[in-house]
């Protein structure tokens, strides 16, 4: 080969990197570099502010920043898709241990509107009312609103006597849907969250847990909820058995180093990694506060890393 040829992919790949930044292939991967902030958009004072929301929010990150060692891990923010909660404008019904209710993608004051408006439609007699609560006691139902476990939720029950009452569910379950899917329920799509506490992710005794804001038994219902739906992958999480008196679930979990491991296996052509047998209990720590742990139930050990990677899809599920 004559010298000249020798040079040729030396040429062409500085002439393509030439034509990259300002020819044909425009590269703009630092862009940023010489970026400038823009103004901040203003809007007339008169906008109704519940019709402006977040186009693409970014997910809260579920815990909090710990140092480990001299290493920092930032907690992730919740996985796209995990559990199935309720979108803006939405409504879903839950049941768990016996109770039914709604859970609608909107604040409590909107679905609080929308109850009173449901009660004088249909003639009732409101017996008492106490909207601080979230309260509306009529001569044939008891309705009650509070902000649901996920942000930017409410929750709707409808009981008599203390049992859910299937017929005001499915009519108010009725209304919402219809609601949402009309133009004039923009306002029930576009409500900003307030401020609500999240599930927290802490160390205590060594250990990682997992500290809720809500009381404990709505939290052994969403969490029923929650599993049953996004622990149902065969061979990689799988909800086994719930006790609602222990107030304990049973999971098998591939956890975050069996699947490292797996990787390898599978490269290596040794095999995969197996789920491991976990359990979760549900204590509660307050009157409306409560903490999930999470410990082995098989004949091998859980890692503190494990651990932790677990609670952390957990709170994504709740919060």
């Amino acid at each position: 080969m004559s010298s000249a040829l020798k040079w040729m992919p030396l040429v062409a790949a500085l002439a393509l990197a030439g034509c990259a930044r300002d020819g044909y292939y425009d590269d703009r991967g630092t862009d940023y570099v010489d970026a400038e902030s823009s103004a901040p958009l203003v809007l007339p004072d008169a906008r109704d502010d519940r019709r402006f929301g977040n186009a693409m929010p970014v997910p809260e990150a579920q815990g909090s920043f710990v140092s480990q060692g001299e290493d920092f891990r930032v907690p992730p923010p919740r996985a796209l898709g995990a559990g199935s909660g309720v979108q803006a404008g939405g409504v879903a019904l839950r049941e768990a241990a016996g109770q039914r209710w709604l859970v609608i993608g909107a604040a409590p004051s909107v679905v609080w509107s929308e109850l009173e408006d449901f009660v004088a439609e249909r003639g009732l007699t409101v017996v008492q009312r106490d909207a601080n609560r979230g309260l509306l006691v009529t001569d044939q139902a008891r309705l009650s609103v509070r902000p649901g476990l996920q942000q930017g939720a409410s929750e709707l029950r409808c009981e008599q006597g203390g049992s859910p009452q299937q017929r005001c569910l499915r009519a108010l379950q009725r209304r919402f849907e219809a609601r949402g899917a009309t133009a004039s329920a923009s306002s029930l799509a576009v409500q900003r969250p307030g401020e609500q506490a999240n599930p927290l992710l802490t160390r205590s005794g060594g250990e990682w847990r997992l500290e809720l804001p809500y009381g404990v038994d709505r939290t052994w219902a969403e969490l029923s909820y929650q599993l049953e739906a996004d622990f149902a992958v065969q061979e990689r999480r799988e909800l086994l058995e719930q006790d609602a008196e222990a107030r304990t679930f049973l999971v098998d979990y591939l956890t975050l180093s069996a699947r490292s491991e797996g990787i390898w296996d599978t490269l290596t052509s040794f095999g995969g990694a197996d789920p491991q047998r976990i359990r979760l209990s549900l204590e509660a720590s307050g009157p409306q506060s409560a903490v999930l742990k999470a410990d082995s139930a098989d004949d091998r050990e859980l890692s503190d890393e494990d651990r932790r990677e677990l609670l952390e899809r957990v709170a994504g599920l709740l919060g």
